[in-house]
């Protein structure tokens, strides 16, 4: 290393006169701040979210988060507009490993943005299967967990099986009331 170059941050090997993607570090639950601040400095931004239904005391609410938590992706000059980034408010950093900095292709990009909707959202649509043990989130039965037995297409309604004043019942529910009854923490009431 040349006696200039040191202290200096060493550039990414590929294509730094132009615009590349780079993987931001946000400050903890910030993304969308950070996101904002870039965009309004210019750059290009993409900040993946998910749209998932989790169940609460009201019964099951739809919750927006980002895909990659602490996670954003923008697109700069790296020589240019480092210290700027850096320096945006909601950034932390952006990532590097000593003195490399990864850039995020092109094509892995545009592999995201295909699976997301117009507003860089991934939805998770609630599919029960039969024999899928599912927890009520909402109405008369609100707490219990039962197992999923069919779908009733005609009905938008889901029989699932109860084990209810010490007997198995079968009830027909809405979809939108129900939850996977697992160990995603997403799932659990709160």
């Amino acid at each position: 290393m040349r006696d200039q170059d040191v202290g200096a941050a060493a550039e990414p090997k590929r294509n730094m006169d132009g615009l590349n993607w780079f993987c931001i570090r946000s400050q903890p639950k910030h993304e969308h701040i950070a996101a904002a601040h870039l965009k309004s400095a210019g750059h290009e931004v993409f900040l993946p979210r998910i749209r998932y239904k989790k169940a609460t005391r009201r019964g099951p609410v739809w919750f927006n988060e980002a895909l990659f938590p602490n996670y954003v992706f923008a697109r700069f000059v790296w020589k240019d507009s480092l210290a700027d980034v850096m320096h945006s408010r909601g950034v932390s950093t952006v990532i590097h490993f000593g003195e490399h900095w990864p850039i995020i292709t092109e094509t892995e990009i545009s592999c995201l943005r295909e699976l997301a909707d117009d507003a860089h959202m991934f939805t998770v649509e609630e599919m029960f299967n039969p024999g899928e043990e599912v927890a009520i989130a909402g109405g008369s039965f609100n707490g219990l967990t039962g197992v999923v037995q069919k779908y009733l297409p005609s009905r938008q309604r889901v029989a699932i099986l109860l084990e209810f004043l010490g007997r198995q019942t079968q009830v027909e529910i809405s979809p939108d009331q129900l939850v996977r009854s697992d160990c995603d923490p997403r799932s659990k009431v709160i």
